[in-house]
């Protein structure tokens, strides 16, 4: 034992030292959409060189501010410079609509006019929305369960079914009519209560007594799998960081969630494939379900401290941030937790929950969020931390989870999935060194989860087939792979071509977990065959056998 604990404080230490060196030798890189275009202000007057800018494109971000802002930006150039005026714009003048003092049943044109006003309304809009996005959804999921996948796999698939990718490629128009611009902010809002309501579920089901009682094996596993993606994601973005981050942007920023987005592994997942290949109660699940935990509430705090440190911007603001999230953190464990234990006691025996416990539950969780979004920490966090703390006996459990999940799973969810795909832009992806390195970032995905995973676990005493198969689990990234991505574009942190590489990466890891031990067994199977054979008919044997013959 002690033997494995100084392994892994070595694995843990060296490749920390080797994340703070490469970022600490990144920290003077600049993306290079920094200098590619000029920031304008259009409230001053400015000049400024033009640098053999097309003047072209000057002319494109004027039109862009006074599309944006409501006002004329004029652009003069003057010899190698620039001068920049803005005008209020007036008002556009409002056109008055006919309308007639009688409904004309007979003109076509104003009964699909009335229609098409009715389908822009937006409540109209939304419930067509959700159900085109529910009807899509469950297609798909339903579909990709056919050839063995998890559901997951075909929701994620359908929202990049409805996004920009495919139905807004080929039919543009139809795209623009039901999921206009103005309506992301909805679905947008949707879907973050439904990824709060997920994130809940998800702290309930971890056990964090279970996690203390577990061998030491688990834990280091679980690390390797973290700190060897992680540092891959750092170095990776050495090489993408001036092509791919937005601008100002710094490397510290990109090179954290880089790390952070390969370190993730979808816990939920993870648990439904193992129910579904009857692995629940073999040592080889007990393991891969510890693992996973342990890795789900490791990667969350991570990316806690990370999201902190990008929206501090300094040092000390980061620090004090991260204090304020410890004190949250133990107040929740040692204060609310205990407080809603002996309320689930009265609930266990009465075998009912009431809805006085069902809105404890809920000012908890969104409480909860709420403080950690306060804090600089994100909701989702807070949701996640709320769902650890409740009481893990199994009948409260149950019971609350069967108020919250249905809606949570079957409704709120795929809205999250299409909204994702309405983000993500594979028809961005239209050169080929973006398709290089979309292949480069799903190897270096799949070299450090499956690989950190699989050494990690041969170095504690696995086998090599139970080795590989922690390695294919551990290599799930699904649904949390989204949130954090989605986390990432909106502080700015991911540009778009490189959010789309990232979902694209997401899709294809989750994707290969199923095939991945389907082979994993097969090889296995042969192996065990062929070695059967030997021991059963030693090269001894055979030749007596042949001399008796003979």
């Amino acid at each position: 034992m002690k033997k494995n604990l100084l392994l892994y404080l070595l694995i843990v230490g060296v490749f920390t030292f080797l994340i703070w060196y490469i970022i600490d030798q990144g920290k003077d890189m600049k993306p290079k959409a920094e200098t590619s275009a000029p920031v304008v202000n259009p409230n001053h007057v400015l000049g400024f060189q033009v640098n053999n800018l097309n003047p072209q494109l000057i002319t494109q971000l004027c039109n862009n501010y006074n599309a944006q802002k409501g006002i004329e930006v004029k652009a003069s150039f003057r010899n190698d410079s620039v001068l920049f005026k803005s005008v209020a714009l007036q008002p556009a003048p409002i056109k008055e609509s006919k309308q007639s003092s009688s409904l004309d049943l007979t003109s076509n044109e104003s009964v699909w006019d009335q229609f098409k006003h009715n389908i822009q309304n937006p409540l109209s809009l939304l419930l067509l929305q959700i159900i085109i996005i529910l009807a899509v959804s469950r297609s798909f999921g339903l579909l990709l369960t056919k050839i063995g996948q998890p559901s997951v796999v075909g929701e994620i698939i359908a929202g990049i079914f409805l996004g920009p990718s495919i139905v807004g490629y080929f039919f543009p128009e139809f795209s623009i009519l039901i999921f206009p611009k103005t309506s992301m902010s909805t679905l947008q809002f949707l879907s973050q209560i439904g990824l709060a309501f997920f994130m809940f579920i998800v702290g309930m089901e971890l056990d964090l007594e279970k996690l203390k009682n577990k061998a030491q094996n688990a834990v280091i596993i679980s690390h390797a799998s973290i700190i060897v993606p992680f540092f891959l994601g750092v170095l990776l973005a050495t090489k993408i960081y001036e092509d791919f981050a937005p601008a100002n942007v710094s490397f510290l920023a990109f090179s954290l969630f880089m790390g952070i987005a390969m370190s993730i592994t979808a816990f939920p997942v993870l648990a439904r494939i193992i129910q579904e290949r009857g692995l629940t109660k073999t040592p080889l699940g007990a393991m891969a379900i510890t693992c996973a935990a342990a890795d789900d509430v490791t990667a969350w705090c991570i990316l806690a401290a990370v999201i902190a440190i990008v929206k501090a911007g300094g040092i000390l603001s980061a620090l004090f941030t991260i204090g304020l999230a410890v004190i949250f953190v133990l107040f929740m464990l040692r204060i609310v937790g205990p407080w809603i234990k002996k309320i689930s006691t009265t609930v266990v025996e009465k075998e009912k929950i009431s809805k006085t416990v069902v809105a404890i539950a809920f000012f908890i969780l969104l409480g909860s969020a709420y403080i950690a979004e306060l804090i600089g920490i994100h909701a989702l966090f807070g949701a996640f931390l709320a769902g650890v703390i409740m009481p893990h006996n199994i009948k409260f459990k149950n019971l609350l989870a069967g108020k919250i999940e249905d809606v949570s799973l079957l409704l709120l969810l795929p809205i999250f999935f299409a909204f994702t795909g309405l983000r993500t832009h594979i028809e961005m992806l239209n050169q080929g060194h973006l398709w290089g390195t979309c292949m480069l970032v799903i190897g270096v995905a799949v070299a450090g989860k499956f690989g950190g995973s699989m050494f990690a676990a041969k170095l504690v005493g696995q086998s090599w087939k139970d080795s590989l198969s922690l390695g294919a689990l551990m290599n799930t990234r699904g649904l949390m792979e989204l949130i954090v991505l989605n986390i990432g574009l909106d502080l700015k942190i991911l540009s778009p071509e490189i959010f789309s590489i990232m979902v694209l990466m997401a899709l294809a890891t989750t994707f290969m977990t199923g095939p991945s031990l389907s082979l994993i067994n097969f090889v296995s199977k042969k192996l065990d065959g062929i070695r059967n054979k030997k021991e059963t008919h030693p090269p001894e044997m055979a030749e007596n056998d042949k001399s008796l013959l003979s």
